[in-house]
């Protein structure tokens, strides 16, 4: 509490205060940034693995389409197979 007294006997009370205001609002800034952080961090774990469940369900449905195809004696749609995006799985 001295120090602040020291400033405000060296600066002026309007600059002290002014100062000690901006403190205030660094702090408070900082507390309301690292909720919203963390809350954006959550939110990105649960997207990727919603697209990882996009992706693994779009790759049965196309299994179940050839196979399905497959068993009625049709052609299947090999352009619209092609197109899907098809990337390694593995964790090796």
């Amino acid at each position: 509490m001295g120090d602040f007294f020291k400033l405000v006997a060296d600066v002026g009370f309007p600059i002290a205060a002014a100062l000690a205001a901006g403190y205030f609002v660094f702090l408070t800034l900082k507390f309301i940034l690292d909720g919203v952080t963390s809350s954006v961090n959550g939110m990105a774990g649960i997207i990727k693995g919603l697209d990882a469940r996009v992706d693994t369900m779009t790759n049965d449905l196309q299994r179940v389409d050839v196979k399905i195809s497959h068993a009625l004696g049709l052609q299947p749609d090999y352009y619209r197979i092609s197109r899907a995006e098809q990337t390694d799985q593995r964790r090796d």
